[in-house]
């Protein structure tokens, strides 16, 4: 336990050195000059303070203060060296945050109790912050294995929904990415970003829901077939609305919203412009995009040049044109992404 001595009396510290001294534990740091005392004790944590009230250039009280002014040192205990009758210098230290005094002259026999009892304080407060860390410590992992788990059911239900359809997961991955990368761009923040990243693989969970004679259709589907693949959105937000999980609530309402278009043509409900959520039309158009510059059973994969004037074209009536100005201004980080989740990966 370091105990930090501060006195300006060369007696007095030599006195109390050897008191504290004498004790297995203890360990004294001495100060003759209040500013050195205070820059130690500042600079380091120290268990106990004891320092006198008369001093030169700053007394007592004022060291008490800007000790206490610092919010880590403020379960320090401080030991108050002062003058029998200074009654007022008492008061004053207890409202400046001293939690006991020593009278002068130093006795050993009220010297040792005072300081033993000040550190089974400091103990106590020691235990108290080392409990409260500890707990901190677990919540912590109980909150990293609850998000583990989550995103362990984001990922099956996305598998799930994938093993009907003959998108491939690269794609799952790219359009997520690139999701992520709008928000970014557009100022949604790093956690709304890294949601819409964990939420968008469950767009086209409501496939589970379409037979697969329409799901694998390789021709055009029919006004009949499309109709039932159109319930899609509906099928995946019914899916995913009723979770306690933030993370699959925003897949419910991504799955509910990406088929929607900005003019008002879209499906299942025909929201227009800002009434579609920003999620949804963030993944409309990076599913969209992926959708376009991937191989398909149906379809070879279009240019880069080619998907990008599609996307231009439909600013504004089938895409937010905010949301594709997002994507095309990350051009780089959009390579990035192709190359890394190439569909052989």
């Amino acid at each position: 336990m370091k105990i930090a001595i501060i006195d300006d009396t060369p007696l007095n510290l030599v006195l109390m050195e050897k008191l504290v001294g004498h004790h297995p534990g203890w360990e004294p740091l001495t100060f003759s000059l209040p500013a050195d005392g205070l820059a130690w004790c500042l600079a380091n944590e120290p268990d106990l303070i004891v320092v006198d009230y008369m001093m030169p250039g700053m007394d007592g009280l004022e060291l008490i203060r800007r000790v206490r002014a610092e919010h880590a040192r403020d379960d320090v205990p401080i030991l108050m060296v002062t003058a029998s009758d200074e009654r007022k210098v008492r008061y004053d230290a207890l409202e400046a945050g001293a939690n006991d005094f020593l009278t002068k002259p130093i006795d050993a026999h009220e010297f040792n109790p005072r300081v033993r009892n000040m550190l089974m304080l400091r103990e106590a407060h020691l235990a108290t912050r080392n409990r409260a860390e500890l707990l901190s410590e677990e919540v912590r992992r109980a909150t990293a294995e609850i998000l583990a788990r989550e995103r362990e059911t984001v990922t099956r239900l996305a598998r799930a929904a994938e093993f009907r359809d003959p998108e491939t997961g690269a794609h799952i991955l790219r359009m997520a990415h690139y999701s992520a990368l709008i928000a970014r761009a557009m100022g949604l923040g790093e956690a709304r970003a890294e949601a819409i990243l964990q939420a968008a693989p469950m767009h086209d969970v409501g496939k589970l829901g379409i037979p697969d004679y329409i799901l694998l259709k390789a021709g055009r589907l029919s006004p009949e077939e499309m109709s039932i693949m159109r319930r899609h959105p509906v099928i995946g937000h019914d899916i995913l609305k009723d979770s306690s999980s933030a993370i699959i609530q925003l897949g419910a309402s991504i799955a509910l919203s990406h088929h929607e278009k900005f003019d008002g043509s879209g499906y299942p409900h025909g929201r227009r412009g800002a009434d579609i959520p920003i999620e949804g039309r963030i993944v409309a158009v990076a599913d969209v995009f992926d959708a376009l510059t991937s191989t398909r059973p149906y379809k070879p994969a279009w240019p880069l040049e080619r998907a990008v004037a599609w996307l231009e074209d439909g600013r504004g009536l089938h895409f937010d044109p905010d949301c594709v100005d997002a994507l095309l201004s990350e051009w780089v980080e959009v390579l990035r992404i192709r190359e890394r989740f190439g569909e052989g990966e």
